[in-house]
């Protein structure tokens, strides 16, 4: 079976994908179109996100298992195949590609196509810009390099660093200082 999606984005209104892969492929397959077509980097951490029809979340794809002490359901994009968990026209999923700023396209299965295959997944349809892939990058490409000015030897001197000699007494009665604070505050 052939599963075709659509692809948008909030922030960029214009741009639009239209994906069909075979339902047998998996998550990882999906996720690579989907960020060739984009134009957007691999190496990023992102995920899937699997909806309900008000757009909260119900399970999540994972490019690798992140949190392995959960007491939720794991499932990887390499090892997971779509038709595992999505099966029904009009499913809703988001496709979070900056985990740092939160920021998804919205994707629904648009159709299903029984009795047909796809050996690889295909790009039918792409509209206008895609977002910046991250925010950050914005945040640091607007930054300009601050000079510091470090200090000259001569201006590290004994005022800077302290005394060169190590006086075990004073640091005894720091510790039973502190050690009277700590018990004071309980």
């Amino acid at each position: 079976m052939i599963y075709k999606f659509l692809i948008g984005s909030e922030e960029a209104e214009n741009f639009k994908l239209e994906i069909a892969i075979d339902s047998s492929d998996t998550f990882l397959r999906l996720r690579n179109t989907i960020l060739d077509a984009a134009g957007y980097d691999k190496n990023q951490m992102d995920s899937f996100v699997i909806c309900d029809e008000d757009w909260n979340k119900e399970k999540e794809v994972t490019y690798y298992d992140m949190d392995t002490d959960s007491d939720e359901d794991i499932w990887i994009m390499e090892d997971t195949p779509l038709d595992e968990l999505l099966e029904d026209e009009g499913q809703k999923l988001k496709f979070v590609f900056d985990y740092m700023s939160d920021r998804y396209f919205f994707m629904i299965l648009k159709e299903t196509v029984p009795g047909k295959s796809l050996h690889d997944p295909l790009c039918q349809r792409k509209e206008g810009k895609a977002p910046q892939e991250t925010m950050v990058a914005d945040f640091l490409s607007d930054t300009k390099p601050v000079k510091i000015e470090e200090p000259s030897i001569e201006e590290l001197d004994e005022e800077f660093f302290g005394e060169d000699a190590f006086n075990e007494e004073d640091l005894a009665e720091l510790n039973k200082e502190f050690n009277e604070e700590s018990e004071e505050d309980l």
